[in-house]
């Protein structure tokens, strides 16, 4: 029995003798079937030539993505605190030497992830590090492989361990959620948003939408949503899923005035 991987996504399903019939979280608008049609791969076959990068961003913040990319691309990011190490997001990605450089950060005490398209492998990273998954209710009819390891959290916040606070802002998905750091940025605070709230290339400025490959937007009611969700707390960096997608500095300003400018776009003239 396999754990055959969607290839498009990179979301792993649970062991079977033949790869599922189809990919519902492709299927689904938010995300695509691939040019080539649904195409599966294993773990075993993606460790033969992949691997993972695993570089620092900032004091307690690593980040690890795969080389050369897997699916969308995203990178997964590893906080740590004294009271333990998070890791936001996954990736589908696992392999020794992985797991080897993640224990000599201090391992990894939970997982939290953000939306159902960084899913990926998050089982096999729970069963690695003996650690609980954490993912917000509404997100559990997405979950292709269901696991004893996650826990549904419910409401706004879930606080968890050294100061983090998972926020539910929803948009892309009705669970979507960042990742409060108060810790993070030298103390000023950091927002780890996965692609919730997206660092565009204009790094001045975060977008958001419902679709982002089928470019699908958001109404302002739910922009204005999540720019609610985390006005109460204080960041002044802004951490994307991809290389180079951060907002060093004034990040909450640039929340704001993110939503401000993306409603505004969508007013009738």
């Amino acid at each position: 029995m396999i754990s055959y991987i969607c290839l498009t996504c990179g979301t792993q399903y649970p062991p079977s003798s033949e790869p599922p019939a189809h990919c519902p979280i492709c299927e689904d608008e938010r995300q695509y079937i691939g040019w080539n049609g649904q195409q599966w791969s294993t773990l075993a076959a993606l460790r033969l030539d992949h691997h993972n990068l695993i570089r620092p961003l900032e004091t307690g913040l690593t980040a690890i993505a795969s080389e050369p990319e897997i699916a969308i691309g995203q990178r997964a990011l590893l906080v740590q605190t004294p009271l333990g190490n998070l890791l936001w997001d996954c990736i589908s990605l696992l392999d020794e030497a992985t797991v080897a450089s993640l224990q000599a950060l201090g391992g990894v005490q939970a997982i939290a992830i953000s939306h159902p398209h960084f899913f990926s492998s998050m089982v096999e990273w729970s069963q690695a590090f003996q650690a609980p998954i954490y993912l917000h209710s509404a997100h559990q009819p997405f979950v292709m492989r269901p696991d004893p390891a996650i826990h549904y959290w419910d409401g706004e916040t879930l606080p968890l361990f050294g100061g983090l606070t998972v926020i539910r802002c929803g948009g892309h998905f009705p669970g979507s959620s960042a990742l409060h750091w108060p810790a993070g940025a030298e103390g000023r605070g950091a927002l780890l948003t996965g692609d919730t709230l997206q660092v565009v290339p204009d790094r001045r400025f975060v977008s958001f939408m419902y679709s982002y490959p089928n470019l699908i937007p958001l109404p302002p009611g739910k922009i204005r949503q999540i720019a609610a969700a985390v006005e109460p707390f204080h960041f002044d960096r802004l951490y994307g899923a991809w290389w180079q997608r951060e907002v060093q500095s004034d990040a909450k300003a640039a929340v704001q005035r993110s939503a401000q400018r993306y409603i505004a776009a969508l007013r009738e003239d």
